[in-house]
């Protein structure tokens, strides 16, 4: 939902999203409806006191245009300790152990949360998304592997917030590493990463294939974007890179739809943006490796209904609850 679409009143909250290559900041409308939006790149220096300035001057420049808010929330990469606010660590940020709740509490004087980004989009999808679900499961495909429960219609996080690191299953122990440093987690088979090690191995072994011809006519190294590029212009091998990515990805699937009783899977990302590539044989292996599935049936899996906006929606009606 963007701005225009809705004319109603509400309450409203800022909603801040902090990532690895962009800051977004929103006020949004209980309804979900976005007002204004303001986005600001990343700086390459992304320690505790720069992201800290940006946030605020966001912050600043949304409430002038709308002095009505009433709450701050954000949603952030990496492991956020709830309640405090408190962003232990982040991937591919400098920060480490920020309390974020307590400083924009003290420069604003509004009430702030915060928590994981997968999370508060895990949230915004369930509420107002296409469908309301009471229990269902946001997983992100970029580049790692993020992902927000949302059970009984609230977000479970665990008891500190620590919980549902869903890009962390161990789906092989021998598998390939893991950015974290663990071998053979889903997010080490089924993400942006993923692909583009696939896709160098690909290459290496078929250097006159159409992967490594369209990374040499650009002028750059084997990246997902040419195995996406090769799988649309029909290549079989690209295709088949897809297939096993989509492949793992539905494997994690369902092994989360076998612990919980799931009303659907969202998956956002920039990934879902190759559509069915994906979907599709991440729906086959979901449905194959499903328990009992003639007696529990099989969870849709569908892609995500804000994308982007995902994290800003949610973070705001996150602060809103608890406003």
């Amino acid at each position: 939902m963007t701005s225009g679409q809705h004319q109603t009143s509400g309450r409203r909250g800022i909603g801040l999203d902090i990532g690895g290559t962009k800051i977004a900041g929103a006020v949004v409308q209980d309804d979900g409806a976005v007002l204004t939006e303001l986005v600001e790149p990343t700086p390459q220096q992304s320690d505790a006191a720069t992201i800290s300035k940006i946030l605020r001057g966001i912050t600043d420049r949304l409430r002038q245009q709308h002095p009505e808010v009433v709450a701050i929330g954000v949603g952030a990469a990496g492991i956020v300790e709830w309640p405090t606010g408190l962003i232990r660590w982040a991937p591919n940020n400098a920060y480490r152990d920020w309390p974020v709740r307590a400083e924009l509490e003290d420069a604003t004087g509004l009430p702030t949360t915060v928590d994981n980004d997968a999370n508060v989009a895990a949230l915004a999808e369930a509420r107002l998304g296409e469908q309301r679900y009471h229990d269902m499961v946001l997983i992100t495909v970029g580049t790692g592997i993020g992902g927000g429960l949302v059970l009984g219609g609230s977000i479970y996080r665990g008891p500190t917030g620590l919980g549902a690191e869903l890009g962390h299953m161990i789906v092989n122990p021998d598998g390939p590493l893991c950015g974290c440093g663990n071998h053979g987690c889903l997010e080490a088979y089924a993400s942006g990463t993923a692909l583009t090690r696939m896709a160098r191995e690909a290459a290496t072994e078929d250097p006159d294939g159409l992967i490594a011809r369209l990374a040499r006519e650009n002028g750059d190294p084997v990246t997902g974007e040419a195995v996406t590029h090769a799988a649309k212009l029909g290549d079989p091998t690209a295709q088949a890179l897809f297939a096993e990515l989509g492949r793992w990805l539905g494997v994690g699937i369902a092994s989360l739809g076998n612990i919980f009783e799931l009303e659907a899977v969202r998956i956002g990302g920039g990934l879902v943006e190759t559509g069915d590539l994906l979907l599709n044989p991440a729906r086959a292996a979901a449905e194959q490796y499903a328990y009992a599935r003639e007696a529990r049936g099989i969870p849709p899996v569908l892609p995500s209904t804000f994308g982007s906006d995902g994290g800003i929606i949610g973070a705001a009606l996150l602060g809103l609850d608890h406003a």
